[in-house]
């Protein structure tokens, strides 16, 4: 089993659950498991208006902070109804007591200005057990535009201070939006905010578009289109939606494409000859070298984190299963040993552990494995789950979840790296094929 030991620094007196411990004049130790924890208990009140123009972000602000936080089954918001203090000032001195008398352990407590269409909001975070502020107040600046980057960055702060790990909340999410009945299905790349917000449309309808991919930097999209009758790479860059074809031009199929961690060579499969191999292509001269040879069909590859190695599917051994290999090219070890079917492999942003998509008796699972093919551990079942995708942070993963049935459709759902907190991902259509972004500058 695999454990993520939190070094909470707001040290609250939490009554913790499942593998936690909790020392009087430190700071609380939650061991996040596959058991269950039980939520920190916070308060956000609304953040103090400073200017006239503010009041409208006031509240939205602190409602998005909540959200992200709660979201993560980590922690869980103690209702404004039940607070007994009422914040009127950034700088206003903190009535620990009432905050302890509705079990807030801890505090987020903030203020926004606007000057025209410029957005500052400031916030502090609180230790009400230890009666303390944590460190110093932290400030971000930008556009009233932006005011839900604004709120998910303080969001990132909060959550990176509790748990001592990196945020995932100001990060973007490219699919493929799906829409029409299940035997005409319309398809289109599409972009949003993490959980849900900000939808903006990439591409047109009017051909097939699967499995995009955000570059190391977020700024383009890596994705397999059949514009041209058979499937061929295109890149496209996210600000200017503006594309290219990748592909060779040869009449070849190209398809499941995949940056590299320098941005500048991608990853593919191409099928010639009735054989499905891996190459790769560095994309400023097009020039490509072909990583695997052998009479099996490889797909799906995707770059461990320093850019060293390659996990990729193949049915090599007569079975789909899951390979690692040089990123270079060379001998590839097989690594999945299970019962089943393994597919859509991800390497965790972290570098230990590897998503994937398990098909067995029938049902489909998401599921994780360390690199070596250890410590498998199945996330979820249903009747179709698949193409996993991991938050910035390495903590939680993306996939598609597709119902039953004539009627049923494609959805995004959310999970745990633990099994926990599994969760729907709004969104305005149909949604499939996800890719997570790296955290935004």
């Amino acid at each position: 089993m695999r454990k993520i030991l939190a070094a909470l620094l707001i040290g609250a007196a939490a009554a913790a659950g499942a593998g936690a411990a909790m020392a009087q004049d430190g700071p609380l130790r939650i061991e996040i498991d596959q058991g269950v924890i039980e939520p920190l208990p916070y308060a956000v009140p609304d953040f103090v208006p400073e200017t006239p123009a503010a009041s409208e972000y006031a509240t939205q602000i602190a409602r998005v902070i909540a959200a992200d936080l709660s979201g993560t089954g980590l922690f869980r918001e103690v209702p404004a109804s039940a607070h007994i203090s009422k914040v009127t000032g950034f700088d206003s001195p903190v009535k620990y007591a009432d905050w302890k008398a509705v079990n807030a352990q801890a505090l987020i407590t903030g203020a926004v200005s606007v000057n025209g269409n410029q957005l500052t909001v400031r916030f502090r975070g609180h230790d009400v057990f230890a009666e303390k502020e944590l460190g110093t107040g932290l400030q971000f600046n930008g556009t009233t535009d932006g005011w839900r980057r604004m709120a998910h960055k303080v969001a990132d702060a909060v959550y990176s201070r509790i748990t001592g790990e990196s945020g995932y909340f100001d990060s973007r999410v490219v699919y493929v939006s799906e829409s029409g009945p299940k035997n005409d299905r319309r398809k289109r790349l599409a972009v949003m905010d993490y959980d849900g917000a900000n939808v903006q449309y990439l591409t047109n309808s009017a051909s097939i578009v699967l499995a995009p991919r955000f570059s190391p930097t977020g700024d383009r999209v890596l994705y397999t289109s059949y514009e041209s009758g058979f499937p061929q790479i295109h890149v496209l860059d996210v600000g200017q939606v503006q594309r290219k074809v990748l592909s060779s031009g040869d009449g070849t199929m190209s398809f499941a494409p995949r940056f590299a961690p320098d941005g500048r060579t991608i990853v593919y499969s191409q099928t010639q000859g009735g054989n499905t191999d891996l190459f790769s292509m560095d994309i400023s001269t097009g020039a490509k070298s072909r990583l695997t040879s052998a009479p099996s069909i490889e797909t799906a590859p995707s770059f461990s984190p320093d850019g060293s190695q390659i996990v990729f599917e193949s049915d090599r051994s007569g079975s789909q299963q899951l390979y690692v290999m040089p990123a270079g090219g060379g001998e590839a070890r097989r690594i999945s040993f299970g019962e089943g079917r393994y597919g859509t492999p991800v390497w965790s942003p972290r570098g230990d552990m590897i998503a994937f998509t398990k098909q067995n008796k029938g049902r489909f699972h998401i599921g994780v494995m360390r690199t070596d093919g250890g410590e498998e551990r199945l996330l979820t079942a249903s009747f179709l789950d698949e193409g996993p995708t991991w938050a910035p942070n390495g903590r939680v993963i993306m996939f598609t979840r597709e119902s039953q049935g004539s009627a049923g459709r494609a959805l995004l759902y959310s999970v745990d790296i633990t099994g926990r907190n599994l969760k729907p991902v709004k969104t305005p259509d149909g949604a499939s094929d996800p890719a997570w972004s790296p955290l935004q500058n």
